[in-house]
């Protein structure tokens, strides 16, 4: 992951301030833009010296005040349906382990926060199906060595732009990174469909690395666990405006970033969770995550403190990364995204 430079992204959303990526009519949608990313900043500077009994609450209100100059800026609203009005995400099961506390959103269509900005970048919601809190944690790449539990994970495979072979074929071909120890040690063609059953752009690759006559996937493994492949996909027909018809670097660049997201310049290939209709956008990840780590030490502060107490929780250490990791990660994924829907 690239090192991400917090205070370089606040600089470049005060930088835009003066001049709003938003639509030069609309007063009021400038003012919002405007405000919302002045009450951000404060909020998440007021996070960053506070300890974990009280950070969640001010960098999700943080983020929540973002998400306000986000659907300000998308040029896909128009009319009033830019404004934001409440969460439009709920969280229950406060008495469960806290892996399994249960997570749901508001219907589409409706102008609760989550949910707006959540359409604005093409990102699902799930209604009444309850996704539970580790596996939205496990969609963050900030968590990929910090499980909650021991489970088989979902976690983000990671890609690069700079490793697409410009080679004399008409194929996109880049590594796919941090397949899990349990696929590699596998080995199998079929360990390796079994994953990509949840990762639909994977697995939509017209074929991979492989080695003598099984044709098994031929892994990089990794020192730490888990391992690469090479994988290849079919350029989109009609592309090719490169040498004898081969798609350019910028093409086969191109069409990876349709497969993938984008996380402060770096790609992912994401999974695809229970009813949801394709992958979460990592800002809404974020969101879920923060949010319920706020819901929970708003209204329920006894177990929340029990969950951070570093003496028993064995979750405690694993929060306390993940709430100074907000701190950093998100001003520059704010930053981004404002750009992303704004052009």
């Amino acid at each position: 992951m690239n090192d991400l430079d917090a205070d370089e992204a606040w600089e470049r959303l005060r930088a835009s301030r003066s001049d709003p990526p938003v639509r030069a009519d609309n007063a009021a949608r400038c003012k919002t833009y405007t405000a919302s990313l002045e009450q951000a900043q404060q909020l998440f500077r007021a996070a960053a010296v506070v300890g974990p009994a009280t950070s969640p609450i001010l960098a999700f209100y943080g983020l929540s005040q973002a998400g306000r100059a986000i659907t300000a800026a998308a040029r896909s609203l128009e009319g009033e349906d830019w404004r934001l009005k409440a969460h439009g995400i709920k969280t229950t099961g406060f008495h469960l382990a806290f892996p399994n506390i249960e997570i749901r959103t508001d219907p589409l269509g409706t102008q609760g926060s989550f949910v707006k900005v959540s359409e604005v970048l093409d990102s699902p919601v799930w209604e009444k199906d309850p996704m539970r809190l580790e596996d939205i944690w496990d969609l963050l790449p900030t968590n990929l060595r910090h499980p909650l539990t021991t489970r088989d994970r979902l976690t983000p495979l990671y890609t690069s732009e700079g490793s697409v072979d410009e080679g004399d074929h008409s194929l996109l071909s880049v590594f796919v990174c941090n397949i899990p120890d349990r696929v590699v040690k596998a080995g199998t063609r079929e360990a390796l469909a079994d994953l990509l059953t949840a990762y639909p752009a994977v697995a939509q690759h017209e074929s991979y690395r492989n080695v003598g006559e099984a044709a098994l996937p031929f892994y990089v493994r990794y020192d730490h666990g888990g391992g690469q492949l090479s994988m290849n996909w079919m350029m989109p027909e009609g592309v090719g405006t490169g040498f004898n018809g081969m798609a350019t670097m910028a093409e086969r660049q191109a069409h990876l970033r349709t497969l993938t997201r984008g996380y402060a310049g770096d790609r992912y290939f994401l999974p695809v969770l229970g009813s949801m209709k394709r992958d979460l956008h990592p800002l809404m990840a974020w969101w879920a995550v923060l949010y319920t780590l706020s819901m929970l030490a708003r209204y329920e502060p006894a177990v929340w403190g029990k969950h951070i107490n570093v003496d028993s929780s064995p979750h405690a250490v694993p929060i306390e990364r993940l709430l100074e990791r907000a701190i950093n990660h998100l001003p520059v994924l704010i930053a981004d995204t404002i750009t992303e829907v704004s052009t």
